[in-house]
């Protein structure tokens, strides 16, 4: 049971590392005018357990925090997930 943790706590930290580097990416591509990544992929990466990690992007980056749905959303979907976490764990 404790490799299943182990295993379980380094996904969770690489797919929020993954949220976090994905929004600064699409923050320097905005910048550059650059072909950006889709919001879609940013939700699906937070879905996936990186909601912690896109939300420290968002703020640490200031990227996305004028749109409704990421200002909200993504703090939704933490508050979800972390709900879930403490009913199941």
């Amino acid at each position: 049971m404790k490799a299943l943790h182990m295993i379980a706590a380094a996904y969770l930290i690489l797919i929020n590392l993954a949220g976090y580097i994905k929004m600064g990416m699409d923050k320097k591509r905005a910048i550059r005018g650059a072909f950006r990544i889709s919001e879609a992929s940013l939700f699906f990466t937070a879905l996936l357990g990186g909601s912690l990690g896109c939300i420290l992007g968002m703020y640490h980056f200031r990227h996305k925090t004028k749109h409704w749905y990421f200002k909200y959303g993504m703090p939704a979907i933490f508050f979800v997930q972390a709900a879930a976490f403490l009913l199941f764990y």
